[in-house]
Formats: C-alpha cells, sequence, structure tokens
C-alpha cells in the first residue's frame, strides 16, 4: 500500500503544450528542500490527443513518485500571443483533470505574484527569477530547462506565502488571493529566508 500524499509536499507545475516544467519541494516547519525537478516535453508533430495523454501520463506518475499534498500551478496569463494561450490552456486542461482525479488540492499564482515572492519585485525578469531559485536551492547551475525554473519558482512561491498547507483549497475551487506580503526572520542555505 502506498503512503497517503505529504501535505508539506509541494508540486510546482509550469503549463505547456510542448514543456510543462515540473519542480517538487517538501516544506516542513523546520526546513525547505528540493525534491527534484524537470519538464515534461511533447512532439509538436505529434496529434494533440496524444500529447494531451502523454501530459497526462507523466504527471500522473509525478504524484505517485512524489506524493505532494498540493499542487501549485502558474495561472493562465493573457499578454501571450492567442496560438501560445490556446495550447498552454489545453495543456493546463490535461493537468487540472489528472489534479482532480488523483483529488489534490490545488492553488494559482499569476507570474506577478510569483515574482514579487521570490524577488520582492513584480516585473523581475526570467533570469532574475532562475538566479533566485538557483540560490535558494544552493544549485551549482541554473535549473533548466526554464519551464523547470518557473515551476520549482511556484512552488517556492506557495510555500513562502501560505502559512497552513493544510486546509488549502480544494481541487475545483482554486486559491487566488493569498495572505499579503510579510517579511519574517530566518534563513536557509546562507540566503534570507522571506515569508511571503
Amino acid at each position: 500500500m502506498k503512503p497517503p500524499p505529504s501535505n508539506s509536499v509541494i508540486l510546482g507545475i509550469d503549463p505547456g503544450l510542448a514543456t510543462t516544467g515540473w519542480g517538487v519541494i517538501d516544506k516542513t516547519p523546520a526546513s525547505l528542500r528540493l525534491l527534484a525537478y524537470g519538464a515534461i516535453e511533447t512532439p509538436a508533430k505529434q496529434d494533440l490527443p496524444l500529447r494531451l495523454l502523454h501530459i497526462q501520463s507523466e504527471l500522473y506518475r509525478l504524484i505517485e513518485t512524489y506524493r505532494p499534498g498540493i499542487v501549485a500551478i502558474e495561472e493562465l496569463y493573457f499578454a501571450k500571443f492567442a496560438v501560445s494561450i490556446a495550447s498552454t490552456a489545453q495543456a493546463r486542461g490535461a493537468i487540472l483533470l489528472t489534479v482532480a482525479q488523483k483529488g489534490l488540492d490545488l492553488v494559482e499564482y499569476n507570474p506577478r505574484a510569483v515574482k514579487v515572492a521570490l524577488t520582492g519585485f513584480g516585473s523581475a525578469a526570467k533570469e532574475q527569477m532562475q538566479s533566485m531559485v538557483q540560490r535558494y536551492f544552493g544549485l551549482k547551475e541554473l535549473p533548466r530547462p526554464d519551464d523547470a525554473a518557473d515551476a520549482l519558482a511556484i512552488a517556492l512561491c506557495h510555500a513562502q506565502t501560505n502559512q497552513v498547507l493544510v486546509g488549502a483549497a480544494p481541487c475545483g475551487r482554486p486559491q487566488s488571493n493569498l495572505p499579503q506580503l510579510a517579511v519574517i526572520s530566518g534563513r536557509h542555505g546562507g540566503l534570507p529566508l522571506r515569508k511571503l
């Protein structure tokens, strides 16, 4: 028998049809550690239903492997091109369906909220975000691909902005309005720990 999902494990997802980034972190009262990160990639020449099925099956495998208690996902961002929005929305649909089927809690964050949580600046460049993720987890190199770095940033944003992981919004009722920014004292990996 498999253990139940762990409320301390957060799966961050940056949805995309070609590349869906993912990152898994474990937040306990005493620590925050990186478990794994990567990307689910689908070939552009493959039929859409097969691409979505691949995203769904790989996400299902990740959930079975890491047993997250909550999934944090990037909200759909409408400043992108229409074609990009449509493909991202389709991938996002496969992701949301998988999360619902697994009965996991879900939270959503807009890109600006993630940037503020990590850098304190809502217009931070992608390179700044990647650098913060790298430094926060003490990685020797920037996490690659970029989508995986973004997914780690989303998971880290949730860990820093949501004080209580137990009792998060049930799947089907995404929680977008989280507590206002607050700085606490502490350190992790030699960097100031900021709870937002």
